[in-house]
């Protein structure tokens, strides 16, 4: 139900909410699924097909991934989005940069997922997306960074709630983490491969 102001026009954007929400959702099944699959690998080793498309190690990631960045990311975006609208009473500030952290943060992990399956990983438990998946990890970061700190300082609320100051923190400590976890060099510009450093 959308929330709307005396003017008619609609106050908080909801519909990026429900959109990473049902996402959240989606990707849990997706990632439960491949876990059972993998578990189940482990018990009848001929469900991976004499191919190493179906190996466990190929599908293993493919689980946390899902799990984690799809399933723990999508409830994280959604919640934090949700809360910020409704505690500072005002909607976020760009429609657009909201839609591109969700295409952007569904696209890194349908590509993670893709080249995993394929053998690109960096091999790092928890950080095995190859670097041109990173960069994108990292602009739509960014991007989200910008559109929860800007839609703090255009509140209509003068109190910053305590919920928007742990959402920051998780979206720093993150950023920070995630950058300096998966330095990589690349071994050219055109290769998925990399080397840690």
């Amino acid at each position: 139900m959308a929330v709307t102001s005396y003017s008619g026009a609609e106050q908080y954007n909801f519909d990026i909410v429900k959109k990473f929400a049902v996402m959240s959702l989606v990707w849990a099944v997706v990632g439960m699924f491949v876990g059972v699959y993998i578990a189940s690998e482990l018990a009848w080793p001929f469900l991976n097909f004499d191919s190493p498309y179906f190996s466990f190690g190929r599908f293993r990631p493919v689980h946390t991934t899902s799990v984690i960045f799809g399933f723990g990311g999508s409830a994280l975006f959604a919640t934090s989005y949700y809360v910020v609208q409704r505690t500072c009473q005002t909607r976020l500030i760009s429609d657009g940069m909201a839609s591109f952290t969700f295409w952007g943060w569904m696209a890194i992990i349908v590509l993670a997922d893709i080249s995993y399956v394929l053998g690109y990983t960096q091999a790092r438990e928890y950080a095995e997306m190859e670097w041109p998946i990173d960069i994108l990890i990292e602009v739509v970061w960014v991007t989200y960074l910008i559109l929860f700190v800007g839609t703090i300082m255009r509140r209509k609320q003068p109190h910053i709630y305590v919920a928007n100051w742990f959402y920051l923190a998780f979206i720093l400590a993150t950023a920070l983490l995630h950058t300096f976890n998966n330095l990589a060099m690349p071994i050219d510009l055109f290769s998925m491969k990399s080397y840690s450093l």
